[in-house]
């Protein structure tokens, strides 16, 4: 009696997927870091380099050493949840040195939040730019740290 023997495509099927297997065990062993796992599915190693990188954020506090008046201002107005790099962008460069002057507020900051979208929740005010004042801007009419009083 012969042994059965696999149809000649079925057999370029099997090496096939024994090659693909082979190659992937390789890469894995060279690809994978040594620290990966150290910590569940992550790399180990990236704690420390995240660590490792310089801060770009000066935080609230840096901001009312120099700016109480608008801080406190802040804190009472709308936006008092909104931190003051989300507008003005990362401020340690001037914290650390007060010539570097952060970013002017555009329209576009306004817009960033404010522009009508439907995934947004319907208790945020959100405008048609279309119909909200065309061509204005709105800092000519808007107080930036406190929107809802007019200029």
């Amino acid at each position: 009696m012969t042994s059965p023997r696999l149809p000649p495509q079925l057999l370029r099927l099997v090496l096939l997927t024994l090659a693909i297997i082979g190659t992937y065990s390789v890469a894995r062993v060279f690809l994978t870091p040594a620290t990966f796992g150290q910590f569940g599915h992550y790399r180990g190693a990236a704690l420390e380099e995240a660590a490792s990188r310089p801060p770009v954020y000066a935080g609230a506090k840096a901001c009312d050493e120099c700016h109480g008046d608008t801080f406190a201002q802040l804190t009472k107005a709308r936006h008092r949840s909104v931190s003051c790099e989300a507008c003005h962008g990362p401020n340690r460069p001037h914290v650390k040195n007060p010539d570097i002057v952060p970013a002017k507020l555009t329209d576009r900051h306004c817009v960033r939040c404010h522009l009508a979208d439907a995934a947004r929740p319907a208790k945020h005010r959100q405008i048609n730019l279309t119909e909200h004042y065309p061509n204005e801007k709105c800092l000519e009419c808007h107080v930036a740290h406190q929107p809802n009083q007019s200029k």
